[in-house]
């Protein structure tokens, strides 16, 4: 039996120096982004802080609302740092955040509306930049199938 393997190559853009701090520019947004979702939005609603609780109560959803979002929220983080998993994730995410808005529209008034329309942006960006690890995330899923 022999095996085959695919040898990636590198496009003549990333090879050049712009192409490099491009890349680079974009993992340091990539980690900014899972340090974020971690720390500032699921940890409070992991431990049940009272900033995260709140809204939840509000909403009627319960602290099953609320672990469930973070829970969610974490593994998105995580994601983000997976190279085959980041475009998956920062979609993920992306559709989260939509749900957000929308939850923050028309359940609380419009308060802090702005956060996850803002946080889509470079979502939809490293999901578009990082679009060939779909690729390769499709021929891990097929090969176990």
């Amino acid at each position: 039996m022999s095996e085959t393997t695919a040898s990636r190559t590198v496009p003549a853009h990333a090879a050049t120096p712009r192409g490099r701090t491009a890349r680079t520019a974009l993992r340091g947004l990539q980690i900014l982004l899972a340090l974020f979702y971690a720390g500032a939005s699921a940890l409070p609603k992991l431990i049940a802080h009272p900033s995260g609780a709140e809204t939840f109560e509000r909403l009627g959803w319960g602290s099953t609302g609320m672990y469930t979002i973070g829970v969610l929220e974490l593994a998105g983080a995580i994601a983000l740092l997976i190279p085959v998993l980041q475009s998956v994730a920062a979609i993920a995410l992306s559709a989260l955040m939509v749900g957000a808005f929308i939850v923050s529209v028309t359940a609380l008034g419009g308060e802090n509306a702005a956060t996850p329309l803002i946080l889509i942006v470079p979502l939809a960006l490293i999901a578009w930049a990082r679009r060939g690890s779909l690729t390769d995330l499709r021929r891990l899923v097929a090969r176990d199938a």
